[in-house]
């Protein structure tokens, strides 16, 4: 599964465990709601700016952690 993805999955299950519509999640942030829609479907590029912001508002955090040393790409060489 991919970032975005696992991301969006995050923030959807987010909303419906506090029952927090796309409307209100876009007034809280500044957002309008279709670009709410967009962001949820990965139908647009995300700035991270405009995820920044709706992670903030419904209480989450994005954590980047090394994987073990095997699955990166780039040689350690």
């Amino acid at each position: 599964m991919q970032m975005n993805e696992q991301v969006r999955q995050a923030v959807r299950a987010r909303m419906k465990e506090r029952g927090i519509t796309q409307v209100k999640l876009a007034r809280e942030v500044g957002m309008e709601q279709p670009n709410i829609q967009r962001l949820l479907a990965g139908r647009v590029g995300a700035v991270p700016d405009s995820w920044q912001k709706v992670l903030d508002a419904l209480g989450l955090k994005l954590i980047a952690e090394p994987k073990t040393p095997d699955e990166g790409r780039i040689d350690d060489r």
